[in-house]
């Protein structure tokens, strides 16, 4: 019995003896609890930091903090930008409305056989498409401008990172230089972003353009939107096709295919790999790299085009090494870059609507003769390389035109080829000298006076109020007693042809002068027989070019007509509008072309003799030899040259029977090496028995207001 009397449950055999699996049981506990040890042991782990982990601990929180807030401001922005690209592609018009967008027109010049020398203008050459142009020219763009063209949604931001580094690295802003830009982005550049040229808020296009190619941090983001805007409107080809027809590609190209016809006389459709590196090489800097104007430059930088389309695959090794081997070369027209400053002339002188702010495209048949045009600047350029001093600032220019006034040559200056220059054939008035008597002499004949009509060659003064009297001499410093018109003329003597102008009466000369073209303000004395008064030279050719056609007034000319671009008929025709009405009688004009032959076959224009020509001319050389002038004809052209300084330095040595008469010499040995002698229309005066001496004592000089001009050519040299 138990000592307290209760009674204990039997002994069984389990219970015994000890049970072994008793001492499992904590085994089982430790099993299932071993993930919650590992748990806590985790824990502290993750929070032990050593050094290392405390210095990182701020940049991981920083990243963290960065992290979380960035992927949400980046949806945030994504949803932004998708929702104004969407905007943007649902206001783009169709791809065909964005293919010009010039807001001007331009202006193509034939010459007289209808052949394209010149433009003026933004040309745009017609619609092209980007999946039939040439492959190679579709190739070359892709492969110079955005190789990632087909891969990427608009914008590339491997592009844009790739070009803010080099920009850095080059010591540039991050936007400043390259810009990583797309195709898709250029284009959307050209397209101004969808805003149209405004002409309230642009003063010019240039200004609007200008605009368009900011390069600001907003700028681009707009520029960036807009592109994903156009990707989702239109497809890669059409993208393409906007870009390839609105590019500027130098010279006033707009367009691969205005480039194709302006370079290389071809269709953007038949380029070759050569070519096509070459255009595509102008969009980095088209006025930089138009072939224009370095050809070895433009060719350089496509022989770079080249090996990006060989790194590429766009070409075969073999193509490559023909492309480098066969550059690309200019076309015959575009390597003339032919009579600059002859379609400087023509805009200036047509109508304004219709040259210089026309709308439309226009297309001016001209009077041009291109060879006559080659043979003048080769003839300029050889005398002034055989016999004009090296690092001479002298310059010359030549007009050449027919009797009716068409104008089939100008050359304004040595600075060949370049557009928009001072024009020295047409703007620059200078004093005539000499070249003005002819037309003394042309009202002489005219009131009837015989060739051989004596004048008195000896010294004569002219009394002044209050000043010494004016004793003009002759160029040789010598007078000869009594001498015919025709000899007078042809030595070009200064004291007859001032007798014979105050004979005739200055009124009269003024009225002739002025009715073969003179424009400008005739002296009053008597020095207006020594050409002090000024002209210019395509004036003074036009004005012997009246003499060549029988005495009625010339209009030179350019324009013979103009017209809407695909229209047929004319909107102005100005063929056969140069003869005026008519100044002298024909026999006068044909008698003045009979004694300024002599001036070339006995005279002081000597030096324009051609073998097996007539040729008629006039020399002059005002005070000081600051102008020389030879103007002369054959049957049919007349030439004029003027030789001297812009800014009114006297000549070294030069008359107008010197480098002047040989410069239209080499020209018109040139203009006439494939024709046959024309006579001149001349009539040759049956000689007198006797005639009467004219001769003068002097007389007072009434005008006050010539007492200076008088006084400056005290020693007159014209010849």
């Amino acid at each position: 019995m138990s000592e307290n009397g209760k009674k204990r449950p039997p002994l069984v055999a389990e219970r015994r003896y000890p049970a072994k699996p008793a001492a499992k049981k904590p085994t089982q506990k430790k099993a299932a609890a071993k993930p919650a040890a590992k748990r806590r042991k985790a824990a502290p782990k993750a929070r032990k930091r050593g050094v290392i982990g405390w210095l990182l601990f701020p940049f991981e929180w920083t990243f963290r903090i960065i992290w979380a807030v960035s992927w949400r401001l980046g949806l945030v922005i994504a949803l932004i930008i998708a929702g104004f690209s969407f905007y943007f592609a649902q206001q783009m018009p169709p791809m065909t409305e964005l293919i010009d967008g010039r807001t001007r027109g331009s202006v193509t010049m034939t010459d007289y056989k209808g052949d394209v020398f010149a433009w003026r203008g933004d040309q745009f050459g017609g619609l092209i498409r980007a999946e039939n142009v040439s492959r190679h020219l579709r190739n070359a763009v892709v492969a110079t401008e955005d190789k990632r063209f087909y891969r990427h949604f608009g914008i590339s931001p491997r592009g844009i990172a790739s070009a803010v580094r080099i920009n850095l690295r080059e010591g540039r802003g991050p936007l400043s230089g390259n810009g990583g830009s797309t195709i898709t982005q250029q284009t959307a550049k050209l397209l101004c972003l969808g805003v149209p040229f405004d002409p309230q808020q642009w003063a010019s296009e240039a200004e609007y353009e200008n605009d368009c190619r900011q390069g600001s941090i907003w700028r681009k983001a707009r520029e960036a939107v807009f592109a994903v805007g156009m990707e989702i409107a239109y497809t890669k080809d059409e993208i393409l096709t906007i870009y390839l027809n609105r590019a500027y590609l130098g010279a006033g190209a707009r367009g691969f295919q205005a480039a194709s016809e302006r370079y290389f006389s071809s269709n953007a459709a038949e380029l070759e790999p050569a070519q096509a590196a070459m255009l595509a090489g102008l969009l980095k800097a088209p006025s930089t790299f138009a072939p224009t104007n370095n050809l070895a430059r433009a060719q350089d930088r496509a022989d770079t085009v080249i090996r990006l389309m060989q790194e590429q695959g766009y070409l075969t090794d073999a193509e490559a090494q023909d492309a480098r081997a066969n550059p690309a070369t200019l076309s015959a027209t575009a390597r003339a870059n032919a009579a600059t400053f002859f379609a400087d002339w023509v805009m200036r002188s047509g109508p304004e609507f219709f040259t210089r702010d026309t709308t439309e495209d226009v297309i001016i048949r001209t009077t041009l003769d291109q060879d006559i045009q080659k043979a003048a600047e080769e003839a300029m350029l050889t005398v002034f390389d055989r016999d004009v001093r090296a690092g001479s600032e002298a310059q010359a220019a030549i007009v050449v035109m027919s009797a009716d006034g068409a104008v089939r040559a100008m050359v304004g200056g040595r600075n060949l080829g370049e557009t928009g220059a001072f024009n020295r054939a047409t703007q620059a008035n200078r004093q005539t000298g000499s070249a003005f008597k002819p037309f003394i002499f042309a009202a002489a004949l005219d009131l009837g006076m015989s060739p051989y009509s004596l004048v008195d060659d000896q010294r004569t003064c002219w009394q002044r109020r209050g000043s010494r009297d004016w004793c003009p001499e002759n160029y040789d410093r010598a007078f000869k007693g009594p001498v015919t018109l025709v000899q007078a003329l042809a030595e070009s003597r200064n004291i007859p042809a001032i007798l014979l102008s105050e004979e005739v009466g200055r009124e009269l000369v003024r009225v002739v002068a002025e009715g073969f073209g003179f424009s400008g303000d005739l002296a009053a004395g008597p020095a207006l027989a020594l050409g002090v008064s000024e002209s210019n030279l395509l004036e003074m050719t036009g004005a012997f070019a009246g003499i060549l056609n029988g005495g009625s007034a010339v209009t030179p000319f350019g324009l013979t007509d103009l017209r809407i671009q695909g229209d047929d008929a004319p909107l102005m025709d100005a063929t056969g509008t140069g003869i005026g009405e008519r100044v002298i009688r024909q026999e006068a004009a044909r008698t003045l072309t009979w004694m300024m032959k002599k001036v070339v076959d006995e005279g002081t224009g000597a030096r324009a003799r051609i073998n097996g020509w007539e040729i008629a001319g006039k020399t002059g050389t005002t005070q000081g030899a600051r102008d020389a002038w030879f103007i002369g004809f054959t049957g049919d052209y007349v030439t004029g040259v003027w030789m001297g300084y812009d800014d009114n330095r006297p000549l070294s040595g030069v008359t107008g029977g010197g480098l002047p008469a040989t410069i239209w010499k080499e020209t018109m040995t040139r203009v006439l090496a494939d024709k046959s002698p024309t006579a001149l229309p001349m009539l040759e005066p049956q000689a007198p028995a006797a005639a009467p001496i004219l001769e003068s004592e002097g007389g007072e000089v009434v005008d006050d207001d010539i007492l200076n001009l008088l006084e400056s050519i005290m020693t007159d040299t014209t010849n």
